[in-house]
């Protein structure tokens, strides 16, 4: 049985997101809440809230033993970017991106 959990709009970069996702993606839950524990990354954080709450899915559903999860999707989404400007020399201004993601967390029964 399935268990999903989202992070939508996550103050973070999606390709810095991405790394951390990529090292976490197919381990079981303990092992990856492991290593994510020591990561000084601000992604890794939000990683880490976001499989703990989809362990407390699963628990509370009760149909899976929470002990053989194992991390089957975990993708990392461009989401959107909040536009500010900078002012520069001579009257100029020039465009700052604040990205954000959707990470999407699925995870399954071995």
């Amino acid at each position: 049985m399935e268990v999903k959990a989202k992070l939508r709009n996550a103050r973070v970069g999606s390709q810095k997101a991405r790394i951390l996702a990529d090292m976490v993606r197919g381990k079981n839950v303990n092992e990856a809440l492991k290593i994510l524990a020591f990561m000084p990354q601000k992604p890794a954080g939000m990683i880490k809230k976001l499989i703990e709450s989809a362990v407390a899915n699963a628990d509370q559903k009760k149909v899976v033993d929470v002990d053989n999860l194992y991390i089957k999707h975990l993708s990392v989404d461009m989401g959107p970017s909040l536009r500010r400007f900078r002012p520069r020399a001579q009257g100029r201004a020039t465009p700052i991106k604040r990205k954000a993601s959707h990470i999407n967390l699925i995870l399954d029964e071995r």
